[in-house]
């Protein structure tokens, strides 16, 4: 891999999901992060705010798009949208979702209660997911922190944990490709099993080559898989906060990949 700075931080994530970042302070983030560009891609959500595929900010180049979750056979991929044009179809499948965040984040609130005793002060809205009610139980007299919430109550494997009604992979890839320009595999690492999670690249039009992993990844394996299926890397920093420019696409990478984005 390149060790160029990079020019486009294309995932992150505002108020409109779990991030802190707004699009009034997202020009000064990302200049202060050293880049040019920016994709917006919350999850399971399209921007309210940005009413085009590309928009330009304060001397910032905005990329809307959308992170996606789907069920692929018995896992769990996320799938990064780019160029979102709002589609009857991409439309009724995150307010389905929406709809589905509110319900659970409901349950597992009451779960919390049940569990630990505690009441959680928290406004569940459009956008919620669990790291908002981490953050409440954290704030709560529950003798839980942010990671502790996460470990013992409300990660996949605790007793207050609600799964999601999620979209199979190929039905979340024809409502994306029918939305956006580009469709990509967000952080491959992250997943148990990366080398199935590339497999799925066969569908689609890129990869998240760029990513600011903990750990050390097997780069050969991504590498094998961008040249056997003809992919477009991405990359980006995965903020929920205000830093941005961690990971990113290098200049020569990038004009790939705006190529085929309209408006960029």
């Amino acid at each position: 891999m390149t060790n160029d700075a990079p020019v486009a931080d294309l995932h992150l994530h505002t108020t409109a999901s779990d991030g802190r970042l707004t699009l009034d302070t997202l020009p000064a983030a990302a200049r202060a992060g050293g880049v040019e560009v920016v994709a917006v891609t919350d999850h399971d959500r399209y921007h309210p705010q940005l009413d085009a595929p590309v928009v330009e900010r304060e001397g910032v180049t905005i990329v809307h798009g959308i992170e996606l979750r789907v069920d692929a056979e018995d896992r769990r991929v996320d799938l990064l949208g780019y160029g979102v044009e709002q589609t009857d179809a991409l439309t009724a499948e995150v307010e389905r979702l929406q709809q589905d965040r509110v319900e659970r984040a409901r349950k597992i609130v009451a779960a919390v209660k049940e569990t630990t005793g505690v009441h959680l002060d928290i406004d569940i809205h459009h956008g919620i997911g669990r790291p908002h009610i981490a953050h409440a139980i954290d704030a709560s007299d529950a003798p839980y922190d942010y990671q502790e919430a996460f470990d013992d109550l409300i990660g996949a494997d605790g007793p207050c944990y609600v799964p999601r009604a999620l979209s199979t992979f190929d039905d979340g890839v024809s409502i994306l490709r029918e939305a956006c320009d580009v469709v990509s595999l967000a952080h491959p690492f992250r997943y148990r099993d990366p080398e199935f999670a590339l497999e799925l690249c066969a569908d689609l039009d890129a990869v998240e080559r760029y990513y600011p992993y903990s750990y050390e990844v097997d780069t050969d394996l991504l590498d094998e898989a961008i040249e056997t299926y003809d992919l477009l890397t991405t990359g980006g920093s995965d903020a929920h906060d205000d830093t941005l420019g961690k990971a990113g696409l290098p200049a020569a990478e990038f004009e790939r990949f705006a190529d085929e984005i309209s408006g960029l």
